[in-house]
């Protein structure tokens, strides 16, 4: 799967978690910034894409790092090599 296939995928996570519309979703989107994402927001996200990817279980040290749709893009593509 391709970086822009798990964008693809990972921007139509994010707008029908966070209820706006795929377009308005960029790598560069910030989960706190500009979704007001919070910790029960960011666990959802997750175990949703830990179902989509079937990627297994992320631990606590790996996501803390994710503060935008980019990063989340690029931990899931990392983690399907």
């Amino acid at each position: 799967m391709s970086v822009d296939e798990i964008f693809q995928t990972m921007r139509d996570l994010v707008s029908e978690q966070f209820a706006m519309e795929p377009a308005e979703v960029t790598m560069d989107t910030s989960f706190e910034e500009d979704l007001g994402a919070d910790s029960v927001d960011l666990v959802e996200l997750v175990m949703a894409m830990e179902e989509e990817f079937d990627m297994g279980e992320a631990n606590e040290d790996e996501l803390a790092g994710l503060k935008t749709v980019g990063d989340a893009v690029n931990f899931v593509a990392s983690k399907l090599k």
